[in-house]
């Protein structure tokens, strides 16, 4: 029996602080998969702006089927991505995409039904 693919929720709108998932979600910063979204907190794998995005903080995108991930970088660019996390993503042969903020919106928003896509969301800088 084939694994039906489930869509990852499409981002309705985007500013400073705030990102807004259908159905009326909003979120500072956001884990978003197929099949949902969820608040992400950073204290949950001790995240900070550098070194970054680590391994543990895609990894729930990974467990959701996503194979292919946007990471966004903050409005002003100032999240890193460690260097183990695009290690670990290139072993796995997973789509990754790093970003300015909006600009990751937009991509993630142009995959979102086309592709099992996930990413990682900061609102502010």
């Amino acid at each position: 029996m084939m694994k039906q693919s489930v869509n990852s929720p499409r981002i309705t709108h985007l500013q400073w602080g705030s990102l807004e998932i259908e159905g009326n979600n909003r979120f500072k910063d956001a884990k978003l998969y197929p099949g949902g979204a969820r608040e992400w907190d950073w204290r949950e794998t001790g995240t900070r702006h550098v070194p970054g995005i680590q391994p543990a903080d895609v990894q729930e995108l990974l467990e959701h089927g996503a194979t292919t991930i946007i990471l966004s970088k903050g409005m002003l660019e100032m999240l890193q991505v460690c260097p183990e996390t695009l290690q670990m993503l290139e072993n796995r042969n997973i789509s990754v995409h790093v970003l300015q903020t909006e600009l990751a919106a937009k991509l993630y928003n142009d995959l979102q039904g086309k592709e099992q896509v996930g990413g990682l969301f900061h609102s502010t800088c």
